[in-house]
């Protein structure tokens, strides 16, 4: 029986026995190398410098060194190995690729163990690198290795996760366009041409500097190979020079001068339809195995399954967005003493419809209504709904009837409509001769204001509940805010859209578009655009609708109509009407009698408060006809008539009507309805521009 442990008596054993690790390794043609990534520094000995073909004296220790001996795609597919087993916590990793040696491409392996530090950072790769060509058993066709297997199965996994977040067709192209493309898809060049209107299109070449003229546009029937697959859905592969120039003559006299030596072209083909193709031109002569013209087509099935999806995205976006602009009104007004901007812009990470609208309605007097408004959700029916929510608010504001009212009164029609959605709204009734701005706030943001100097602020107006929810609550009363707008300032209205961002703070989002404000230009129209560029820089997913109106310098003249509605007991609104008074009467010219009419208008609203139940509506206006009369009147909803009283000397009321029938050229009582209209008129005397004709005899 022999023992297999024993010793041979027939010999000794060897002076070196057992044989060092270098030994062994160098014998079997494995090397090593230690990889400092802290310092960056790579030591190779001397067998992995030789697999590599590199002289001792040509490396000087930096990765970037290997770069002239690892072919470009294998150094793009080691580098993402290496990246990914460092960043998921792996402890090691090992690939195939390829080598440059002087009798050709050769094939080796890299296996490298990852240590890390206390804290679980990378700090150090210890690996080896080994001739792989003997056990791939490959010396003439590498193309059929498990390597390139594994490489070329890598390329479509990297692409099609590549492409798996591209919404819109740009987003393909632009990953095409990307130098990196050529890295992912291994190839040295790449074009991608899509089928448009009976014609290829070549959308992306890389890289760009290789363009042939010509090519940009081509026929389907021509004799290009891109044409030839969109023509026969079937692809084509180009494997030497040879074939390059006896097929394709007049392209291959302008490629030759580029190095490329074969290509691969694959149609990209959805619903049973080419849409267009791909080709991946290298500059080595290569033959394409089964296992790797398997591997394309499966490339191209994926390649054009995302550009349909992408055709199919922005097909139905720019379907939905039509329609919204549908629902918009098609012009915005000329407004004497204004100039007004409005812009719309789709959520980008949308493809459905929304609520957001705009308008502008021009109303006697030089003024002019602007309303700004969002419908909850964002879908055909939101959109239906803005529609007529629109229309209705149009027409109540061009009825005459005060913001307050007009607010109140839309409410009412879109909670008659039994509908289960609300809608936020900003109203804003302009006097452009005055500067006297009234602004209703139905659960909607805050308007900006831009001041002449470009500073801006935020306006706070006092705020009821949205469109639809106040009706339903029986909360029908919208406070009325008075602003005064100066020649060169600009109101700004804008849905949420525009400053609300996932994740982000609502105040941030306010003080970020007033600093935009501020820094952009004067002019709203360029002021507009520069904001929607802005939001189309992010990705967001909610619609933004912007109106900008800036009041330009004007010769204040009188014949205006303001309107303030006040509610019990909100002494902010009396404060708004006695403001709107004072702007009025300053802006027409009559400071001598301003105290007159602000006192006398003060003490109608201050008697229908105190002796009604409801809320009163102050009007001021000029009377139309011969000379100057200012007409202030306070409606309510007592039908209770006002009368004059004597309070006596020690009494402390009823001296309100007493002040107004000294104060005013004469007053009266109007019976509305349910309700009635205290009224006073002031004499202004002649215009003027006409007195010396009142003083002709």
């Amino acid at each position: 029986m022999v023992d297999r442990g024993a010793t041979p008596a027939s010999g000794a054993l060897p002076d070196d026995w057992p044989a060092r690790p270098e030994r062994c390794l160098a014998l079997n043609h494995v090397g090593t190398f230690d990889w400092d990534l802290v310092s960056g520094r790579l030591h190779l000995d001397p067998v992995a410098l030789g697999i590599l073909g590199l002289p001792p004296g040509e490396f000087h220790g930096n990765v970037t060194d290997l770069a002239v001996r690892v072919p470009r795609a294998d150094g793009a597919r080691l580098d993402a190995l290496v990246s990914r087993a460092l960043k998921d916590g792996s402890e090691s990793y090992g690939a195939y690729h390829r080598v440059r040696c002087p009798d050709g491409l050769r094939w080796a392996y890299t296996q490298g163990r990852i240590e890390r530090d206390a804290a679980g950072r990378p700090c150090r790769i210890l690996g080896i690198l080994r001739e792989a060509n003997e056990e791939l058993r490959l010396p003439d066709r590498p193309g059929e290795s498990n390597g390139d297997r594994r490489h070329q199965t890598t390329v479509v996994e990297t692409t099609t996760a590549a492409l798996a977040h591209a919404r819109t067709v740009q987003d393909v192209i632009d990953f095409f366009k990307d130098s990196r493309a050529v890295e992912h898809l291994g190839s040295d060049l790449l074009v991608l041409g899509l089928v448009e209107s009976g014609r290829v299109h070549l959308v992306a070449e890389g890289p760009s500097e290789h363009f042939i003229p010509g090519t940009r546009y081509t026929r389907i029937d021509d004799d290009f190979p891109m044409s030839e697959v969109i023509r026969t859905m079937t692809p084509r592969f180009i494997e030497s020079r040879e074939e390059w120039a006896r097929c394709y003559p007049w392209l291959w006299e302008r490629i030759k001068g580029i190095g490329i030596s074969s290509g691969a072209y694959l149609p990209l083909i959805a619903q049973a339809r080419p849409i267009g193709a791909l080709g991946l031109l290298y500059r080595e002569a290569r033959g394409f195995t089964r296992q790797e013209r398997n591997l394309f087509i499966a490339l191209s099935s994926s390649l054009a399954q995302s550009i349909a999806r992408a055709m199919l995205f922005d097909q139905e976006h720019d379907l939905a967005e039509g329609l919204q602009q549908a629902m918009l009104p098609r012009r915005i007004p000329e407004v004497p003493g204004a100039q007004i901007a409005v812009r719309y812009r789709s959520a980008r990470m949308g493809r459905d419809i929304g609520g957001d609208w705009y308008d502008v309605v021009p109303l006697p007097g030089g003024r002019v209504a602007a309303v700004i408004g969002d419908v909850q959700g964002h879908d055909t029916h939101a959109s239906a709904v803005m529609g007529q929510l629109r229309i209705v608010l149009r027409a109540y504001a061009a009825e005459g009837h005060s913001p307050g009212t007009v607010m109140a009164r839309a409410s009412a029609f879109l909670h008659e409509l039994d509908t289960d959605r609300f809608a936020t709204c900003s109203y804003a009734e302009a006097d452009l001769t005055t500067g006297s701005v009234q602004l209703v706030r139905a659960g909607h943001i805050d308007p900006l204001l831009r001041h002449a100097d470009g500073t801006s602020r935020r306006l706070p107006v006092a705020g009821g509940l949205p469109l639809g929810l106040s009706a339903e609550f029986g909360r029908l009363d919208y406070p009325v805010t008075t602003v005064e707008l100066e020649p060169g300032e600009t109101l700004m209205m804008f849905t949420d859209g525009l400053v609300e961002q996932p994740g982000a703070d609502l105040d941030e989002g306010i003080r970020q578009l007033a600093g935009l404000v501020q820094e952009g230009p004067e002019d709203p129209h360029d002021l507009a655009d520069r904001l929607c560029e802005v939001v189309e820089e992010r990705v967001g997913e909610d619609d933004m609708a912007i109106l900008l109106l800036r009041r330009q310098g004007t010769v204040a003249r009188p014949g205006g109509r303001l309107q303030q509605h006040i509610a019990p007991a909100d002494p902010e609104a009396l404060s708004a009407a006695r403001h709107m008074i004072r702007t009025a009467v300053r802006a027409w010219g009559v400071r001598d009698r301003a105290d007159d009419i602000e006192l006398a208008a003060d003490e109608l609203a201050t008697n229908a408060l105190l002796h009604t139940d409801g809320a009163a509506v102050v009007t001021i206006r000029m009377v139309p006809g011969a000379g100057r009369r200012l007409r202030v009147e306070v409606e309510d909803r007592s039908s209770a008539l006002p009368r004059r009283r004597e309070p006596g000397e020690s009494g402390v009321s009823g001296r309100g009507l007493l002040l107004v029938d000294r104060l005013a050229d004469v007053w009266g009582v109007e019976s509305r309805g349910s309700g009635k209209s205290v009224w006073c008129e002031f004499d202004l005397g002649p215009a003027p521009d006409d007195s010396g004709a009142r003083r002709s005899p």
